[in-house]
């Protein structure tokens, strides 16, 4: 073998080496495909971040109740709630309290989460933090007293001993209320009594006052049955009632029929108008809404069925007294309980709630971005590929032009840099084609600048 032939081999051998020592390209640009993900995943996280900004916490498990005085009509219907809410896993502490006003006032003053307020009861102070979740029931005020024969006015027990309840409950406010719309007031003749519910009730039988004004807050229906079949002790008629329902706007008046608390015993004896403001079931503004619509659900559970006082599904209702309407609580009266809330334990559906809100910006950022993100990737690609198309067709503009031989060597050369930028870009494998495809149009533009240019021939012939 010659040197030359061993030279020759030599080469051949390196070049098969260095082919061997390379490595094959990849199919894929990583740093373009990050480049490309980035912005859609930074934007998809700025849109859940922004949505977990709105989302409310899960629901606490434990709620504050003002209730009433034991044994009586609101401390009985708290009991009911929590037993309700309960088989939720939902822990409902009832506090008793003197009745309506002192259930407002531990309300506003936050030592509890909701509490019952007969309508008509208010308090000085900021309660813009208080709205209502519906009226609830009808709350009639009875008035027992004693006498020889019926009286027509309130204004007939001047100068008597009347018991009007506690301080802050919603009788005392009730009962001073409608005695001052008839001339009575303190500081007269007439005495007023710090008594309610079956203490009024035994006062009353005892002889030691001569009226009592009982209502829901404060008393029991055992207690105005006892007073009821007592001897002497009657039930007033409010013939006035149109006038008072006009004068005071949160009261509702409505007949008691004959019998109505005794049918054996026929009691009362004779159709009685009665006079009756309504409860609503006050809470925060904050109050979480998964715990807004279990509290209506079981408002409904409570108060839904017909009673003496009421008719089937009068109860409860959004009807605004003294407070406004909780939007949740007015959402859940218009179309009811959320979806998830229908079908799935309230722990379960609280989630699920929780979690469709997340998911929002997912769908609606993410899984549209990821599906762009392909094409995104490919323009990126092309990108480089196009731009020199571009210097391509100004090349063949240039062509079209009468051009010295300077001039068409220094557009080959133009030519050259091109096809050797082509070569050294770097291209992922997918999309290696388009870049010989490039190469193919290079060549194409060469050959036409080589076609155009003088043969030797013919500049023989020019000389001559």
């Amino acid at each position: 073998m010659t040197n030359a032939e061993a030279g020759k081999n030599g080469k051949i051998e390196g070049v098969r080496r260095r082919l061997l020592g390379l490595r094959p390209v990849s199919l894929v640009s990583w740093r373009d495909a990050i480049a490309t993900l980035t912005p859609i995943v930074l934007l998809s996280a700025a849109a859940i971040f922004a949505t977990l900004h709105f989302v409310r916490p899960a629901p606490p498990l434990h709620l504050l109740m003002a209730g009433g005085p034991d044994g009586s009509n609101f401390r009985a219907v708290a009991e009911r709630y929590r037993q309700i809410l309960a088989r939720n896993g939902i822990e409902l502490q009832v506090l008793s309290s003197h009745g309506s006003a002192d259930n407002l006032d531990m309300l506003a003053e936050n030592k509890v989460d909701i509490a019952l307020v007969q309508s008509g009861v208010t308090r000085d102070g900021d309660v813009s933090d208080i709205v209502s979740l519906g009226t609830m029931f009808r709350q009639p005020v009875t008035i027992f007293y004693r006498a020889p024969k019926p009286i027509e006015r309130l204004s007939q027990l001047a100068g008597q001993r009347i018991a009007v309840g506690h301080e802050g409950s919603g009788t005392r406010v009730l009962a001073m209320a409608l005695l001052d719309g008839n001339g009575i007031e303190p500081g007269g003749a007439t005495q007023f009594f710090d008594l309610e519910g079956g203490d009024a009730a035994a006062a009353l039988l005892a002889r030691k006052i001569d009226a009592a004004f009982l209502s829901g807050d404060s008393a029991n229906l055992g207690a105005v049955r006892d007073l009821l079949h007592a001897a002497g002790i009657r039930l007033f008629d409010f013939a006035q009632g149109e006038a008072y329902e006009r004068r005071y706007r949160y009261l509702n008046r409505f007949e008691l029929p004959p019998g109505a608390f005794d049918l054996g015993a026929n009691l009362p004896d004779h159709r009685i108008t009665m006079l009756a403001p309504t409860v609503e079931l006050l809470a925060h503004a904050d109050l979480h809404p998964a715990l807004s619509d279990l509290l209506v659900e079981a408002a409904q559970e409570v108060h839904g069925r017909g009673t003496l006082m009421q008719n089937p599904g009068e109860f409860p209702h959004a009807i605004e007294h003294d407070y406004p309407m909780s939007d949740d609580a007015a959402r859940y009266y218009k179309s009811g309980k959320g979806l998830a809330y229908r079908y799935l334990p309230f722990w379960l559906a609280s989630l699920v709630n929780r979690a469709a809100v997340v998911l929002l910006p997912i769908v609606v950022v993410l899984i549209p971005g990821l599906r762009f993100a392909p094409y995104l990737y490919g323009w990126r690609i092309r990108r480089r590929i196009y731009k020199h198309y571009g210097e391509l067709m100004a090349l063949e503009r240039a062509m079209l032009e009468p051009m010295t031989p300077e001039q068409r060597a220094a557009l080959l050369a133009q030519l050259d840099r091109i096809e050797k930028s082509v070569v050294g870009t770097k291209m992922p494998g997918a999309f290696a084609d388009q870049a010989y495809i490039l190469r193919r149009h290079i060549h194409f533009v060469r050959d036409g600048l080589n076609a155009g240019a003088p043969r030797e021939d013919d500049e023989v012939a020019l000389l001559r």
